[in-house]
């Protein structure tokens, strides 16, 4: 299946399904969607590239390791539910602010940080399984 045609196109499916997972994301809350459909739209980009270019492309690719992305979202998804804590209100409560950003009033949510984090957990999750088995697959 590692054809030329394939080879070509696999870096602009990669990129297209890779905006395509973060559009996912950030239309969840209020539409289907959110962290963990898009974290698997993003891990399915990384493992087409995989298929193409081998592991060692993907790791190249990737800043971190897969277990710190994924650790990472699951500290951010906790501190995203501890705030609620901080606050005295119950666990996982969403917290809205409302800050002026170049003279625009921008509302942030600890609902959308715990979506990001669910998003990281499930690409770092999910990559780090895809590339092992990629890894054992070329042995």
């Amino acid at each position: 299946m590692n054809t030329l045609i394939f080879r070509t196109v696999a870096p602009f499916l990669t990129a297209l399904m890779l905006l395509f997972s973060i559009f996912v994301l950030l239309r969840g809350h209020n539409e289907p969607g959110g962290g963990f459909i898009g974290g698997l739209i993003a891990a399915s980009a990384f493992a087409i590239y995989g298929i193409a270019f081998g592991v060692s492309a993907v790791r190249r690719a990737l800043w971190f390791h897969p277990m710190s992305v994924a650790g990472a979202g699951l500290l951010l998804a906790t501190l995203s539910g501890m705030l609620s804590l901080v606050l005295g209100v119950p666990f996982m409560t969403g917290l809205w602010i409302y800050p002026q950003i170049f003279g625009v009033e921008v509302p942030l949510a600890t609902v959308m940080s715990f979506d990001v984090g669910v998003y990281l957990v499930v690409v770092g999750a999910i990559t780090s399984i895809a590339l092992a088995l990629e890894e054992r697959e070329s042995d």
